[in-house]
């Protein structure tokens, strides 16, 4: 009875703190609690007990509540609520409370939900809300808040939703937000917060992410997939997007509008799984669109405004117009209604419209100067190659990996629907490709400023290289990945539209045994908005050349016998992506083991490719040793071009086996008639040739198959020489033999075979 006698003095001494509002006028005559409970909810009043006891307490402030009293004083009105010991939820908005939160508020530790906003508090969010903790809302919006977002927010067990919005907060954001895994809703915005926000991937619960009108970036934000709500309007965002948004399949709304982003436009936005509101209005963004884009029919609002955006609009915003807002004024788009701009004003893809005049050029190593650079660096030099592929339509496919035994020799291989016929019934292997693109970032246009960054200004000490076409960059970007930036000069400035197609077949290009591209830059002439230079960004494969761990490098180092074969299987792979997996084909790629790199994981990745973009510079890469191509059918040249990569793969072989570099041509038949006489001998003969370092763990049956399709490949007459469907069935069968026999040994005596690891 005593706490009950307490609990309506507190609200009696609440009306008399509050100057005594009419919408209060329903605690007047009421002598204990049990009354108070009995009080109708009113839009300015709640009130709710349990088992006599005041659990929430709604006070919304409207015509009904005069000005607080001069002597009105915030820390004796929320001491005073701490009679209200059981108090789970407290709202007190919009009744001009004023000055600091009293650290009294630490007292009320029953406290769940606490919503203060629309009021006059000033000073720093008070240390003692820490103490609460049960508290699993805490909303202070509208009010005078300064300081900085607190760190020890994160002390809180089972905080969900944190809404600052509309205070005078400053700084950057507390990292320690981002382990605070019940979140659920994070609103900050219209607050003067700035610099990079907080990875918060970790936060797995967070929905709603609202940080409009602040000043952060310029970095994209990493996100958390289960999103809903992201805003990040009017903020100092100005470099690319990286994060993927499409594994976002909540997302309902999109705002990321007057910020300075560049880059392209992902038609993806427009049919993520809920998306309901798209604004991206006010950047840079740029982009192609065609009228077959697909978009979500529940989409209700779209705003592609102020962008350099060219191309249709697509048809799908057009239908059910009047259900639907569409704006995309201040794009460059044809044949459209609302105001565009002309077609040459979104041409600055990369937003790089000013060359430096040559005094202010950084100095540069001259191209006589001798560059030295490790057998890794040289396949990153290799690497560039990729972009002769932007004049090849991309398709990919995706393979698994089904093991047989070599008696049955029936290996099959499932792919996509892409030419699924013809592989099915040519291909006799077994593809352990991992899903192409899977382990790659989403292909991106790059800002300038983001290669200034990732390479320091593109700084001498992180030059690898250059030639007469321009110069290879190491770069690292924000996230910490290590790039390779070539930077191509054009000769010849033409419009971007020029290489807009060739460039989105290459963000297509996906292999997981081929070097891939993972953006590219134009930097356009501001006098004729003509692209003066193409930057493209690579994958950086850090471990070396397959060379290097074969016959150049230390004895440690050296593969063993099964991770020669699986080297040379990822080989045949990605020379057999080319020919089939996309159209037309890419043939005679002057194949290289120097340009076949390793990753970390000894997976191997080709690094050159048919370069028809810098064809000029084909002779200094050496010629394919075969007979000039045939006349004839189209078919009959392409199959010709393809035993050229054929006998480039014999090679590669001849060294995988023999273990000593081929550093000339005439080389190669003499080790190939010396290959060939050992097929004919006993299994001590063949053992004899082979590399030392691995001639004891390989089996007779294994060796013999990897001599024999060797031999095959380095036919003279490119007739004689195997498909590559035929050579990844007879390395695969290599493999198969190889563990069948180290099981077997295994299980009688222990091994004197290295583990077979997956490169």
């Amino acid at each position: 009875m005593l706490q009950q006698h307490t609990q309506s003095q507190t609200l009696l001494k609440i009306q008399q703190l509050l100057n005594y509002p009419s919408a209060l006028t329903s605690f007047s005559h009421r002598s204990n609690t049990r009354d108070f409970c009995k009080i109708e909810p009113t839009p300015s009043l709640t009130l709710s007990c349990y088992e006599g006891n005041i659990t929430q307490l709604h006070i919304i402030g409207n015509n009904g509540f005069p000005p607080l009293p001069h002597d009105f004083s915030a820390d004796y009105f929320f001491a005073t609520l701490v009679g209200l010991p059981s108090l789970k939820v407290l709202s007190l908005v919009s009744l001009g409370l004023w000055g600091p939160m009293p650290a009294s508020i630490g007292n009320l530790s029953s406290l769940e939900i606490l919503n203060v906003s629309t009021n006059y508090l000033n000073g720093t969010v008070p240390l003692q809300l820490s103490y609460l903790r049960n508290l699993q809302t805490l909303i202070l919006d509208h009010n005078k808040f300064t300081g900085q977002v607190p760190g020890w927010l994160s002390s809180l067990p089972v905080l969900a939703v944190l809404s600052l919005k509309n205070n005078m907060l400053n700084g950057s954001l507390p990292y320690s937000l981002a382990s605070l895994q019940t979140l659920r809703v994070l609103c900050l915005s219209s607050n003067f917060l700035s610099g990079e926000v907080p990875d918060l991937r970790n936060l797995t619960n967070l929905q709603v992410l609202d940080l409009e009108d602040n000043y952060f970036g310029p970095h994209f934000p990493s996100m958390p997939s289960k999103l809903v709500t992201l805003v990040l309007r009017k903020n100092k965002f100005r470099l690319g997007i990286q994060t993927a948004l499409g594994s976002c399949y909540q997302l309902q709304k999109l705002d990321i509008s007057l910020n300075g982003f560049v880059g392209p436009f992902l038609s993806s936005w427009l049919s993520l799984p809920s998306i309901k509101y798209l604004d991206i209005a006010g950047n840079k963004l740029t982009g192609l669109l065609f009228e077959n884009m697909t978009c979500n029919s529940e989409l209700a609002f779209v705003n592609l405004s102020s962008n350099l955006l060219s191309g249709y609009l697509p048809t799908c915003l057009k239908k059910d117009s009047k259900s639907r807002v569409v704006l995309y004024s201040g794009n460059c788009l044809a044949n459209e209604d609302q105001k565009q701009h002309p077609s040459y004003l979104c041409h600055n893809e990369a937003l790089a419209v000013r060359i430096p005049p040559p005094s202010e050029e950084k100095h540069r190593r001259t191209y006589g100067k001798q560059v030295v650079a490790s057998s890794a660096v040289g396949g990153i030099v290799g690497a560039i190659a990729v972009v002769g592929l932007a004049f090849m339509a991309a398709k990919k496919f995706y393979s698994e990996h089904t093991t047989k035994t070599p008696q049955t020799r029936l290996i099959t291989d499932t792919v996509s629907a892409v030419n699924t016929a013809k592989l099915l019934s040519d291909a006799k292997y077994i593809s352990d490709t991992m899903k192409l693109g899977a382990s790659l970032p989403a292909y991106r246009t790059f800002a300038l400023e983001e290669l200034q960054e990732a390479t320091h200004n593109f700084d001498d000490s992180t030059l690898l290289g250059e030639g007469s076409h321009g110069q290879i960059y190491r770069g690292k970007l924000p996230d910490g990945t290590f790039v390779a930036i070539k930077g191509l000069k054009m000769r010849k400035r033409q419009s971007p539209q020029v290489y807009t197609h060739l460039l989105e077949q290459i963000s297509k290009l996906r292999h997981s045994h081929l070097v891939s591209a993972l953006g590219h830059c134009l930097e356009c002439h501001p006098d004729d908005s003509g692209v003066s230079r193409i930057f493209l960004i690579f994958e950086f494969v850090p471990n070396g050349t397959l060379r290097g761990c074969i016959s150049d490098g230390p004895p440690g180092r050296k593969l063993t016998w099964p991770q020669r074969i699986i080297a040379a299987i990822g080989v045949a792979k990605g020379i057999q992506f080319l020919h089939t997996g996309i159209v037309p084909g890419v043939k005679s790629n002057n194949l290289r083991i120097k340009n076949v790199l390793l990753d970390h994981d000894l997976h191997v990745k080709i690094s050159s490719y048919n370069l028809p973009l810098l064809a000029e510079s084909r002779g200094m890469m050496g010629t394919t040793v075969s007979s000039p191509a045939p006349k004839g059918s189209v078919q009959a040249r392409a199959s010709h071009e393809c035993k050229n990569d054929v006998y480039d793969i014999g090679v590669i072989l001849l060294e995988i086996i023999l273990g000593r570099p081929i550093m000339f041509q005439n080389e190669v038949g003499v080790l190939k008639d010396l290959l060939q006489v050992s097929l004919t001998t006993d299994d001590t003969g063949r053992r004899s040739i082979v590399d030392p370092a691995v001639h004891k763990e390989c089996s007779d049956e294994s060796l013999k198959t990897m001599m024999e399709i060797c031999v095959r490949c380095l036919s003279k007459e490119p007739t004689d020489r195997p498909s590559v469907d035929d050579i990844l069935w007879n390395l695969q069968f290599a493999a198969q033999v190889q563990d069948l026999v180290r099981e077997d040994y295994l299980s009688h005596q222990g091994s004197p075979f290295s583990s077979s690891q997956q490169v």
